[in-house]
């Protein structure tokens, strides 16, 4: 309570509440230097924690919006900062050509939904023929799909690519005595319900009181109306001895009341109407105290076992008013979808090898060749002669350098994709053979296939998808002393190492040439043929 604006009078500041709304509801806020974001959760399930908190048991509350969705809360860490949860609109497919959106994600209104779709369409990240939003009491977005759309590919696509997913950051901060805290929900909780128990402890303290007050006025006046005391005032002639005649007549049984007898007790009984006393029934009397003081034992018994007491006040109020108020939000495990495995390839990569450059943006007049199909968000990965490699983020037309010995679109996903080597180290001169696969790389980083020497060259590279091997013909230099020139070599003798590796001695005589001899096949698909990469060559081949 606080004095009201001129000080005369008090009026509540705060009002006490039972229930968490803050939980329940969610709150998002800033301030200088603050800010908060408390995730909405579920009426029943904050109930059933807040009895499991009374009974000593762990909690673990989770986030449950009134769009309903799914959501992903592996991460949430009890809504404390730092801490990240997904949620996702529920889609169905009505057809092959047609899905059909029910639930939007948390704080996405469905006018904002669709015009992400339309932008993700309109940059060719996604293909969609036509969205109309049907919502009325329920949310109904349908998306009409072009022949040759899968629409399991285009949910993924609409994940990666519009608000149908997005990513909240909680961050539960409260303010307690005056001073901010962060903490995390179920903390929250656990005060909110000892608050409550608080609360309900000082109601039935006050229940407690007025029902010992009532028991003794109603006493009083038994006594006042029973034993005509009212009768002994009649002939009193001031109204000092007409508070004394009363004062005189209770003496007897004051010793029974739960406190001392005060004038405003007495003024009181000076107040009952002759009306009343005429009327005056003392069985209906006697059974009205009698309701008041069993339920004074009630309210006392209550105060004995304040925590069952609070229990049962959650209780109760699950069972009134938890119909209707179940959970609309599924809790679900999100794959991470990489925008670059789900983006329809709208473009196509090309290459100059003379210039230098590649790019989806180059033309076939400018001395560009082919390589493949991509999107405008693939990376791209590059050997060149010197044996060096690289990944650069695709774009119109981008300088790579020249020499290139094998371009194509990077894919740090696949895991089996492996290269098998030959190079020459251009400070010993020993040439090396080497598997190896290019995973945890930084964009826009060189690196050395080789041992980084001057004069090193890449002689034979080829790419397997499934980490498959051929066997190479080597033919060493005719002026060298080595007795055998001409020999065959089988990738499948060394083991797949890290990209940083050496490798093993495939010879220490000058090298002539490098040729495929037995192409390779896949280990695990083996009636598959070579697989066909960007230069057009059986298993991505490349050779000096």
């Amino acid at each position: 309570m606080a004095k009201s604006y001129d000080g005369r009078k008090k009026e509540p500041i705060t009002l006490p509440v039972k229930f968490p709304l803050l939980l329940a509801q969610g709150t998002e806020g800033i301030a200088v230097g603050l800010a908060t974001k408390i995730m909405p959760h579920n009426f029943c399930e904050i109930i059933e924690a807040s009895i499991a908190v009374l009974r000593g048991e762990q909690t673990n509350l989770l986030p449950d919006f009134p769009t309903g969705g799914l959501v992903d809360v592996s991460a949430y860490r009890g809504g404390a900062r730092g801490g990240k949860i997904r949620v996702r609109a529920r889609m169905e497919i009505a057809s092959r050509r047609k899905l059909i959106i029910r639930d939007v994600p948390f704080g996405i209104t469905t006018g904002a939904l669709i015009e992400t779709i339309l932008k993700a369409n309109d940059l060719g990240k996604i293909k969609v023929k036509k969205v109309t939003d049907n919502t009325a009491k329920e949310v109904e977005i349908v998306i009409e799909l072009p022949t040759g759309v899968e629409p399991e590919t285009t949910i993924d696509a609409l994940y990666a690519f519009s608000n149908c997913e997005v990513s909240i950051s909680p961050n539960a901060c409260v303010i307690i005595d005056d001073k901010p805290h962060f903490l995390d929900v179920n903390e929250m909780l656990r005060i909110s319900t000892l608050n409550t128990q608080e609360l309900l402890r000082q109601e039935l303290e006050i229940r407690k009181q007025e029902l010992l007050e009532k028991i003794l006025y109603g006493s009083l006046e038994k006594i006042f109306i029973e034993n005509r005391i009212y009768r002994d005032i009649e002939e009193c002639t001031t109204w000092e001895s007409v508070l004394a005649t009363i004062d005189r007549g209770l003496d007897p049984y004051k010793k029974d009341f739960y406190r001392e007898i005060i004038q405003e007790d007495i003024l009181r009984l000076t107040e009952i109407k002759i009306k009343r006393i005429s009327k005056y029934d003392t069985f209906k009397a006697d059974e009205l105290v009698r309701g008041w003081e069993k339920e004074l034992t009630e309210v006392e018994k209550n105060l004995r076992n304040l925590n069952r007491y609070a229990i049962r006040y959650f209780e109760n109020l699950l069972k009134k008013y938890g119909a209707g108020r179940e959970r609309r939000t599924e809790i679900a495990e999100f794959d991470v979808i990489k925008a670059a495995e789900v983006a329809i390839n709208n473009a196509k990569l090309y290459v100059d090898r003379a210039g230098g450059f590649m790019g989806y943006g180059l033309k076939r007049d400018e001395h560009a060749e082919y390589v493949s199909d991509c999107s405008d968000i693939d990376d791209v990965i590059a050997f060149t002669e010197e044996g060096k490699y690289f990944i650069k983020k695709i774009d119109e037309k981008v300088y790579v350098g020249k020499n290139i010995v094998h371009i194509g679109i990077f894919n740090e996903g696949a895991k089996n994709l492996t290269y098998n080597a030959v190079y020459l180290d251009g400070e010993s001169g020993t040439t090396y053979v080497k598997r190896f696969k290019v995973d945890a790389v930084i964009r826009d980083r060189e690196y050395d296939l080789s041992k980084g020497t001057p004069r090193s060259k890449l002689l034979y590279l080829s790419v397997n998808p499934q980490e498959e091997t051929e066997t190479l013909s080597i033919k060493l230099s005719n002026t060298c002393k080595a007795k055998i020139k001409v020999f065959e070599y089988d990738f499948a003798e060394i083991d797949i190492k890290g990209k940083n590796a050496q490798g093993n001695i495939l010879t220490k005589y000058p090298v002539k040439k490098v040729e495929l001899a037995k192409k390779a096949r896949p280990k695990k698909v083996e009636d598959e043929g070579p697989k066909l990469f960007g230069n057009g060559q059986p298993n991505g081949q490349h050779q000096a």
